[in-house]
């Protein structure tokens, strides 16, 4: 393979720029500091946020800042395309350095993905992560994962003792068939994590998290994007 070839293929689906200097952790899952120390007052998603900076960078506000965190609980083509956070990753950062901080990228690990994708992006979730802190953003980890299968690799990387984030739109949890697999999960992550603060962009409203409160762990619900639409049609 010729070495520009290679060299194309590396910053495509490897970025090793983006976790230089990282303490690589099992399945070569790069540590991704929690560099928060306190829960954002607002969350953003990706969309919300590049609507913002456009908008800002159109009036002439180029130095702009703004306080929100931006999160990526959404659809994965809305982020992750080539021109998304992780194919154009200098774009991303152009557009992110505006706001305070990140919840790191929710790459998708459904259950009928194969390992290795389930590897990959999680590697990306961290490799971003990671990235993001060094280049000055304070971040929280996204924590992604809804079963016992999912812990081999899903807690890999992300501090212990610290803040962390979870989303559950889009989860199926109103489906109660689909709640053992989750509370399972959750209860693990606590187990490994044992985080001070879960951050829940979505419903809370689940039993699981009030066993986590009766652990002491401080819950903070952070209202959907799609909640708060609605929410707006309905006022008007």
């Amino acid at each position: 393979m010729k070495p520009s070839i290679r060299k194309g293929l590396r910053s495509i689906w490897w970025h090793p720029e983006l976790v230089e200097g990282a303490i690589m952790c099992e399945f070569d899952i790069p540590f991704c500091p929690t560099t928060a120390k306190n829960p954002p007052s607002k969350m953003l998603t990706w969309d919300e946020a590049k609507a913002i900076f456009h908008r800002r960078m159109k009036s002439g506000d180029i130095g702009f800042k703004d306080n929100s965190f931006v999160c990526f609980y959404s659809d994965d083509y809305k982020f992750d395309t080539f021109r998304g956070i992780w194919f154009s990753p200098k774009r991303a950062m152009r557009i992110l350095s505006h706001f305070k901080g990140i919840i790191t990228p929710d790459f998708s690990t459904y259950d009928d993905f194969p390992f290795p994708l389930k590897i990959w992006n999680t590697y990306r979730m961290r490799a971003f992560g990671y990235h993001a802190a060094v280049s000055g953003l304070e971040v929280i980890n996204n924590v992604r994962g809804r079963g016992k299968n999912d812990f081999a690799y899903c807690f890999n990387g992300i501090e212990t003792h610290s803040i962390v984030a979870i989303g559950t739109v889009g989860s199926g949890l109103k489906l109660l068939e689909n709640r053992p697999g989750f509370e399972e999960w959750l209860k693990e992550m606590v187990r490994r994590l044992s985080p001070k603060i879960i951050l829940v962009y979505g419903s809370s409203n689940y039993a699981c998290f009030e066993e986590a409160k009766a652990l002491g762990i401080e819950i903070i619900t952070y209202e959907a994007s799609t909640s708060r639409r609605w929410k707006g049609r309905n006022d008007e």
